[in-house]
């Protein structure tokens, strides 16, 4: 069984040094893509494994990532943290906004999934984690029904529709010129099935004076049901655990956001806040973080 292969593997890299972390490379897409095993030092098939997705343009390799990461392993729950591709080969480190972008919001449901698949050689109980945008790609893979069955899933901070709107609307003072028409450019051309055509554009997400493909433009700008993370959560059949922060300048309505979701779901959605904690649960909030992880983990065993 695969399950046991890989624990024969772990438990070798863990016998003298404790708790271990392991690069891993998968190929996906005819792309290869990176993650980061952590396993805590009695590593076991029902040890849970928790599957993390950074944010925009970042990596696995970011500080929320890996101090969260890294607690985890302290509370005794290993992670696999992984790379998105973003178009590209081996991607390390954060996006380099002087590379053409071609790329789409969708694109990171494959890679999820491929590497959700690969934790599930590992360890029998497996969650999906997802921080920023990435807690949105989450949803919209879990919300599309191909996953394996998971223990459930931790949001951190996912981005709302109305922060996805807020970006649109302060497009024009963030990068001097109106979206509209650079939109409406980018959609004709995915309708007229030239997506991979080359636009500059002041702006792309955090890029400026960006060379992007009229997909990837339409895709992160054009007002979609993907983007509401509150309404896929909504669709899933499994446990979810949203995770505030009261100083959140990006996703400050996580919390107003999710609320009457929570009302309603009868436990199955739970939300809590994090006093003091910004968009990247830095320090020590981190470990407040992973402390909520473990008790929503303990719950559902």
């Amino acid at each position: 069984m695969r399950w046991v292969m890989g624990l024969a593997m772990l438990l070798s890299l863990t016998a003298t040094v404790g708790a271990a972390e392991q690069d891993i490379e998968l190929s996906v897409g005819g792309r290869t893509v990176l993650a980061t095993l952590r396993t805590p030092a009695s590593m076991q098939p029902e040890t849970p494994l928790v599957v993390m997705t950074h944010g925009t343009l970042a990596h696995k390799d970011m500080d929320v990532i890996r101090t969260l990461a890294k607690a985890l392993a302290d509370r005794g729950i290993a992670s696999l943290a992984h790379t998105l591709s973003l178009g590209q080969d081996r991607r390390k480190g954060m996006y380099d906004c002087a590379t053409r972008h071609d790329y789409v919001t969708d694109d990171a449901a494959a890679e999820i999934g491929a590497w959700i698949r690969h934790a599930q050689g590992i360890s029998r109980r497996v969650y999906a984690f997802g921080h920023s945008r990435g807690g949105n790609q989450v949803a919209r893979y879990l919300a599309g029904g191909a996953s394996p069955p998971l223990g459930g899933a931790v949001l951190l901070a996912p981005v709302t529709a109305t922060a996805e709107a807020a970006l649109r609307s302060s497009y024009a003072a963030t990068y001097g010129k109106p979206l509209e028409p650079l939109l409406e450019q980018a959609t004709k051309a995915v309708a007229a099935g030239r997506g991979g055509e080359w636009m500059d554009a002041p702006g792309f997400i955090y890029c400026r004076n960006a060379v992007v493909t009229a997909r990837a433009f339409a895709s992160f700008y054009g007002a979609n049901a993907g983007q509401d993370t509150v309404a896929l959560v909504a669709q899933l059949n499994m446990p979810v655990l949203v995770l505030a922060a009261s100083k959140d300048a990006v996703v400050p309505d996580v919390a107003t956001s999710f609320a009457t979701l929570v009302g309603a779901s009868n436990g199955r959605v739970q939300l809590t806040t994090i006093e003091d904690a910004d968009h990247f649960f830095r320090d020590l909030f981190a470990e407040d973080a992973a402390d909520r992880i473990v008790e929503f983990i303990k719950q559902i065993r």
